[in-house]
């Protein structure tokens, strides 16, 4: 069928086009709001600019499609394959993309907030500033995880997200805003969140281990029991942070702001504290094992049964600190 019959038709009412091969197809601008094209062949079909919002494409094959400009807001692309797809600037907003395979796609600012991505592959898809505000991430069931490993969210708005579970290992979110996302137990070890913000975002248990998180704002963020070790936090915002019983040995956190922030049963052994602000920070039982807190500004931190014997803390400020014997620091 070409392009030409497949629009007469539809325009005659006739909407149901499933299983078809229109593998190459020219529809760029077309109107086909609604149409059944689920299980179609489309590969390397151009769609630019397309009217698709509510359309079936469930396990439709659109490897290498061109999509960029398209209206897919709504669609179903449930088991979809989007290998190598471009999504330019598409708008997928609400859109079904559950354990759809995005691999390799370009999804330069794409739209697609609260789009259902539960079990999709976007491993090494280019989502560089795309907003993915409220879509969902969750994993299913144990078996399956979003895996947007090696992606590229640099400046992506993923505000409210729910990736829970999600592989997200050397991903770069440089200047990505995750507010309020929802990102416990996922693996972001080695990724590149350099100036992120991570305002109140849920990293419970969370695997950020050799991660860049240098100057990213993490105040109010939950980090209890994450992975850090090795961490770049250089210049980074903590401010009343929650990160009891992490793992930060060996971190970078000079001239991090830690004021206020909670770590008790923290592991900092071997971390680099220097010029950190830790004000009136919580490190009860944290253990601080050739940590390094010179000029640290400690000023009211509780440091009860802290391991310092140690730690660095050559012209640190300790004043009105409580020490690890539990007396206070005059």
């Amino acid at each position: 069928m070409n392009s030409d019959e497949l629009i007469d038709r539809y325009a005659a009412g006739e909407t149901e086009f499933n299983g078809l091969s229109l593998a190459g197809i020219n529809l760029n601008s077309a109107d086909l709001i609604g149409i059944n094209l689920s299980r179609a062949d489309l590969q390397g079909a151009s769609l630019l600019f397309a009217y698709l919002s509510r359309a079936n494409l469930s396990r439709a094959n659109l490897i290498g499609t061109k999509l960029s400009g398209a209206n897919l807001n709504q669609a179903d692309l449930h088991r979809a394959n989007l290998r190598d797809t471009d999504l330019h600037g598409a708008s997928l907003q609400a859109a079904d993309l559950r354990s759809a395979d995005i691999t390799l796609a370009n999804l330069l600012d794409a739209n697609l907030i609260d789009a259902d991505l539960r079990n999709a592959n976007l491993s090494g898809a280019d989502l560089t500033g795309a907003c993915l505000r409220g879509a969902n991430f969750r994993q299913e069931n144990r078996q399956y995880t979003a895996n947007l490993r090696g992606a590229n969210l640099a400046k992506t708005d993923l505000r409210g997200v729910n990736l829970t579970g999600a592989d997200l290992a050397r991903v770069n979110l440089r200047g990505a805003n995750l507010s309020e996302a929802m990102l416990r137990s996922v693996d972001l070890s080695g990724a590149d969140l350099t100036d992120a913000i991570l305002n109140g975002t849920f990293l419970t248990e969370a695997q950020l281990s050799g991660a860049i998180l240098v100057g990213a704002n993490l105040v109010n963020a939950k980090l209890e029991r994450a992975a850090l070790c090795d961490v770049d936090l250089t210049g980074a915002n903590l401010h009343n942070a929650i990160l009891p019983d992490t793992k930060l040995s060996r971190a970078k956190l000079e001239q991090a702001n830690l004021s206020a922030a909670k770590m008790s049963r923290a592991d900092l052994s071997r971390a680099n504290l220097r010029h950190a602000n830790l004000t009136d920070a919580n490190l009860i039982d944290a253990y601080l094992a050739r940590a390094d807190l010179s000029y640290a500004n400690l000023a009211d931190a509780n440091l009860v049964r802290a391991e310092l014997s140690s730690t660095n803390l050559m012209n640190a400020n300790l004043k009105g600190a409580k020490m690890p014997d539990g007396r206070v620091n005059n």
